[in-house]
């Protein structure tokens, strides 16, 4: 869901902009494990009333949607379970973060907001067409791309795990399958009601244009770091292969 027009509040709204942005920061910068969880969760709090506030007609119920999918570092307690969240997270903000821009670019293109108003827009929109269907293959674990590795690595650490007996693997596992099993169905139902059909292509749409050269480097630019991820991963994980060991040393393992 991407947000509306800003036209009331505009201080508020930069206000929230900077505190969701400073969480992200301090996250990342984050040298304690809680510090990192406590700062993670506390930079939902901005997004979830920057939807709420300029969000679209179903502002509220995106936002409690958003909150409740996204407030999830479950640890598997081992290095390649550890490796394979941090892998998530920046999977996650490049694809969520591509998915975001593209619905923002699509809504200023085709003014509509509601699925069951649109089809048929892959006609006079294939770049954008290409580009959304692109991060929804990412955001559902396509072989080649960083979200797959990353789920990989995820389930692999709870196998693996020697903190868990076999019935809490097996529940965990069978939760995170039903994730990635319902992931794929939505993404393709979105897809399909937004780009396939002739609804909005038989209607008279003169504004309907195309991604331009801006919305193309920005894309490219991202799913270039999605691929990478998903190519190179040895490479990716040899970054943060210290990190991980220390987290475990000194919180897990003493």
């Amino acid at each position: 869901m991407s947000l509306g027009p800003i036209t009331q509040d505009s201080r508020l709204f930069h206000f929230l902009m900077l505190a969701m942005y400073s969480g992200q920061i301090r996250s990342f910068s984050s040298r304690d494990l809680l510090l990192f969880f406590i700062m993670w969760e506390l930079e939902l709090i901005p997004v979830y009333l920057l939807l709420s506030m300029w969000g679209g007609k179903k502002r509220l119920y995106s936002a409690t949607k958003f909150i409740l999918y996204t407030a999830r570092a479950c640890a598997s307690i081992t290095d390649t379970g550890l490796s394979g969240a941090i892998l998530q997270i920046i999977s996650h903000g490049f694809i969520g973060a591509a998915l975001f821009f593209l619905a923002g670019t699509s809504y200023d293109r085709i003014r509509l907001v509601y699925l069951d108003e649109m089809g048929g827009v892959a006609i006079p929109m294939p770049k954008i067409f290409t580009m959304f269907s692109s991060f929804s293959m990412a955001s559902l674990a396509l072989p080649g791309m960083s979200g797959f590795v990353a789920e990989v690595l995820v389930f692999l650490g709870i196998i693996t795990s020697q903190k868990y007996l076999l019935m809490p693997k097996i529940a965990i596992t069978f939760v995170m399958a039903i994730g990635m099993i319902l992931t794929p169905i939505y993404l393709l139902s979105m897809s399909r009601q937004i780009f396939y059909g002739y609804k909005l292509f038989n209607t008279p749409n003169s504004y309907v244009f195309d991604s331009g050269p801006r919305e193309l480097f920005v894309s490219i630019s991202i799913f270039i770091s999605v691929i990478s991820i998903g190519m190179y991963l040895d490479f990716v994980l040899s970054l943060s292969v210290d990190k991980v060991e220390g987290i475990l040393s000194n919180y897990f393992y003493r």
